[in-house]
């Protein structure tokens, strides 16, 4: 359905600016949002912007079902993230949920949400592109700051491309934090910021890289690469000089904000076309 008209979403909303954005852009187009909250992810400024609001617990799959057949849902997306850490350490299953893990032959966030997005569409509601509403943040190709990346850099960049690639592939991580051609750290359940955080403990004081990719898939309905405002902020902590991203595939959060600020501190952000 094109943003033009107006239509009546679902949304899953997790933590971050990402499903705040996602719902002033839907407000302004005179979208109606029904919006399932994630409790302890989601902030509760989401009541501001929300047509209809409910929270759950990240284990209630049978309860999120519910109140998309109540509120007559047929499209729903998600927005924001959740800490891997939740999903895969502090769930508490439903019934339904509980099935579904089960039937799982693998333990990583693609098998599951691709078991949640088959569960759904048994129940009429499908699972819709996460990054709808919100087009004109995805990173076009090209670079995109005043700075353009210098030799070194493009040789770290291209490196770490291929090292992300790979750990996309078996549902590691999205990001690497590259140094002098050498992979100083892979993100796994910690966050992007985390992972730069612990790279720079690593490289006395040495320029890093950060390298984000997306996963190898046709669609964009879940695990979209995000970088924003406070990924530059955690970029001048760290030393990290240049972000390479897949152009198309990754949202750049309040990125007028954040294009000016990495302008103000001589960060480099380029956009590739995807692997």
């Amino acid at each position: 359905m094109p943003n033009d008209l107006p239509h009546r979403y679902g949304m899953i909303a997790g933590n971050g600016r990402f499903p705040l954005l996602a719902l002033e852009t839907a407000k302004r187009e005179g979208h109606d949002v029904v919006v399932v909250a994630i409790e302890n992810e989601a902030s509760a400024e989401i009541a501001q912007h929300a047509s209809s609001l409910y929270w759950i617990n990240i284990g209630q799959l049978g309860k999120l079902i519910e109140i998309l057949k109540r509120e007559q849902v047929s499209e729903v997306m998600m927005a924001g993230q959740v800490k891997h850490i939740s999903i895969f350490s502090s769930i508490t299953p439903d019934w339904r949920l509980f099935k579904l893990l089960m039937s799982l032959k693998e333990n990583n966030t693609s098998a599951l949400i691709g078991g949640i997005q088959e569960v759904l569409h048994n129940e009429g509601i499908e699972l819709v592109d996460s990054t709808r509403l919100l087009k004109p943040l995805l990173a076009a190709e090209g670079i995109l700051t005043k700075r353009k990346p210098e030799k070194e850099e493009e040789a770290d960049i291209r490196y770490g491309r291929r090292v992300a690639s790979v750990l996309t592939s078996v549902d590691i991580g999205q990001s690497v934090a590259i140094s002098e051609k050498s992979c100083v750290a892979v993100e796994a359940m910690e966050g992007t910021d985390a992972m730069l955080r612990r790279a720079a403990s690593l490289t006395n004081g040495k320029p890093l890289r950060l390298v984000k990719v997306s996963r190898g898939r046709a669609h964009l309905l879940f695990d979209v690469p995000v970088a924003g405002l406070t990924t530059i902020e955690t970029m001048v902590e760290t030393q990290t000089t240049a972000l390479a991203v897949d152009a198309g595939r990754t949202l750049l959060l309040d990125k007028a904000e954040m294009l000016a600020r990495a302008n103000d501190v001589g960060i480099t952000i380029i956009g590739y076309p995807p692997l």
